[in-house]
């Protein structure tokens, strides 16, 4: 009988940054790259168009979390805010129901481009969250080894 070859469940993720496994958040976003595409013909070809890759972009990765008194993604805010953006390397890693890890987005030159503290509700019972956007100039798709 051959193996299973099941899809990874997507709860079960860290963030790293510069290496180091950073705070646990709920919930990930934004990963993702297209290009832009150039429509070309010559007039000698048959009435079609070609179609050429052009531009690379890549989204911006959103991270959402529970507040709690860690200053740590603030703080890499402010380096923005101050003029002196600080530029991280990172990834997201995907687990296995085992705690082994599975899948690897690592991304590059990644900055703090967006901070939005949590919304507070008088009336709600959930937990507060905050939320980044970090800029990233490049992503790509590894197998940990």
């Amino acid at each position: 009988m051959p193996e299973r070859n099941d899809p990874y469940a997507q709860f079960n993720f860290v963030l790293e940054i510069d290496g180091i496994d950073s705070a646990g958040f709920s919930e990930v976003s934004g990963i993702n790259s297209e290009s832009d595409i150039i429509e070309y013909r010559e007039g000698s070809d048959p009435s079609r168009v070609r179609k050429l890759p052009a531009l690379r972009k890549v989204g911006n990765i959103t991270l959402k979390r529970g507040y709690t008194q860690n200053l740590e993604l603030w703080n890499w805010r402010k380096t923005t805010l101050d003029g002196i953006t600080q530029r991280k390397h990172g990834a997201i890693v995907l687990r296995d129901e085992k705690g082994d890890n599975r899948l690897r987005w690592q991304f590059y030159e990644g900055w703090v481009s967006k901070y939005e503290g949590p919304a507070l509700n008088a009336t709600a019972n959930e937990a507060a969250i905050e939320s980044i956007e970090i800029a990233v100039e490049t992503i790509e798709l590894v197998l940990p080894s």
